[in-house]
Formats: C-alpha cells, sequence, structure tokens
C-alpha cells in the first residue's frame, strides 16, 4: 500500500513534512531543505527511493510499498556529532522491540540485526560553513516487506513482517520511529544515550573483521568509546582503534 500523503502530514502535524511518491535519494532533499534553514525534526519521507545512499558510496534502490525511508534533520552540538549514528540505530531498535520481536541487536556502529541479519540502514550527512555545524540530516531506511528470497541478499538482509508474521502499517511504524528520534535527540552526549547503545551491541566480545578505507583489521571486538570509536583487540595484544568500516562477525 502506498503511503498516503495527507494522513502522513495529519499524523505528524505539527512537524513539517515533504512526501514524495518516488524520488533519487531522501537524504538530498533534506539537506537542500535544511541549508533554506526548515526547522529541527523535519523529515522527507519517500514511497520508493532509487539512489538511495550507503556507506562508502553504495548506492541502493527499494522498491515501491516495501521500505519506510525517512530523513529527519536535526541540529545537534557539534561536539555530539559522533553519537548521531547511535542516535539512529537506537530509535529503530526500540521501535522494532515495541512491535514484540525479541531477536534484536545492534551490529557495530549502526546496522539494526533481526535473527542475525540486516533489518536497516542508516546515513548521517552532516553540513559545515567553516567550523560551524549547520545541521545533520539523518537518513534511514528499514526493511518492512522487502522479499530477499530471490535475490543475493538472502543471506544478510531481512524486513520486519516476515519476522513479525503479520502485516503493519507503516505511517504506524513511522510515528513511533520519530518520536524516538525525538526522546534520544534531546540525550545527545548523555551517558544514557552512549550507555543504552553499548549495552544493545551485539559485536563486544565477538571475533571481527573490519575492513577500513586503507586496511583491515582483525581481532577482538573489546569495547567502544564514547563517540563510537571501536577497541580492537588484535592476535599479538594491541588494541587498535577503528573509527568507521565494514564488519563481519566471527
Amino acid at each position: 500500500m502506498t503511503l498516503n500523503e495527507q494522513e502522513l502530514i495529519k499524523r505528524l502535524q505539527p512537524r513539517p513534512v515533504r512526501y514524495f511518491s518516488q524520488i533519487g535519494s531522501t537524504n538530498d532533499v533534506a539537506l537542500e531543505w535544511m541549508n533554506s534553514g526548515t526547522a529541527k525534526g523535519s523529515i522527507v519521507v519517500a514511497d520508493e527511493q532509487i539512489k538511495g545512499k550507503g556507506r562508502l558510496g553504495r548506492v541502493w534502490h527499494t522498491p515501491p510499498g516495501t521500505a519506510l525511508i525517512v530523513s529527519v534533520i536535526l541540529h545537534p552540538q557539534a561536539h555530539d556529532l559522533g553519537q548521531i549514528t547511535m542516535l539512529g540505530a537506537l530509535a529503530i531498535y526500540d521501535m522494532v522491540k515495541s512491535l514484540g520481536i525479541e531477536s534484536v541487536g545492534i551490529k557495530w556502529p549502526n546496522d539494526v540485526m533481526l535473527n542475525g541479519l540486516k533489518v536497516s540502514g542508516i546515513l548521517p550527512e552532516a553540513v559545515w560553513e567553516r567550523d560551524r555545524l549547520v545541521g545533520v540530516v539523518l537518513g534511514m531506511g528499514i526493511n518492512v516487506r522487502i522479499d530477499f528470497s530471490k535475490t543475493e541478499l538472502i543471506n544478510s538482509a531481512i524486513s520486519i513482517e516476515p519476522v513479525l508474521g503479520r502485516q503493519v502499517k507503516r505511517v504506524d511504524l513511522l510515528v513511533d520511529l520519530l518520536a524516538r528520534v525525538d526522546y534520544w535527540s534531546t540525550r545527545l552526549g548523555s551517558d544514557e544515550l552512549f550507555t543504552a547503545w553499548r549495552n544493545r551491541l551485539i559485536t563486544l566480545g565477538q571475533d571481527v573483521r573490519v575492513k577500513t578505507a586503507d586496511k583491515e583489521v582483525t581481532g577482538l571486538a573489546q569495547d567502544v568509546e564514547r563517540y563510537g570509536a571501536l577497541l580492537i583487540r588484535r592476535a599479538d595484544g594491541q588494541i587498535e582503534r577503528v573509527i568507521a568500516g565494514d564488519i563481519a562477525l566471527g
């Protein structure tokens, strides 16, 4: 079922909303909107996204009617920028958990997992004017009813409805998700946010392999720092600090 623009606006008021039945990237539109001075919490929502942006420049196509695709405009303090991905992961985790699904966890740094498979993607993009942070667009894509059974992602991705065993309304998910984004936004930089994110990680204590832009790091995921860096104990006992990268468990 296609999202209804009028229902979205009614359910989310007074939050500013821009809805598209098809879009290249919600993040791109939100970035333009943010630069025009729109308020914190404004969102861009799409039913279909054909040029969604992932990590390392990847492009994703999300078919119509199958996912929740939203970008939220935020205005955090610059020193809290490192916790935006934590905020997004926590909001999605809490929303999915509220549906009664137990097998939920966060794979460092921000992939929400169901039954060990990825159910969502998060991409924050910040805009600066010299040394001043203008704001951040937090893009989130959540698989609701995408069928991965005949795709190359069958062993790595999953949707909510097959796990839940029933249909859900995407607008209901969106209302709940944004309430949780608002909640965690007010706690950026706090012990509460960091501790909640750390406690939900399924990565710590596991052997991992992380591919960064220029190298590969393997070892035991020992801990995380307050603003998200992963501390890996290598086989030689040295601690390697990794800020970002693609991670594989085991």
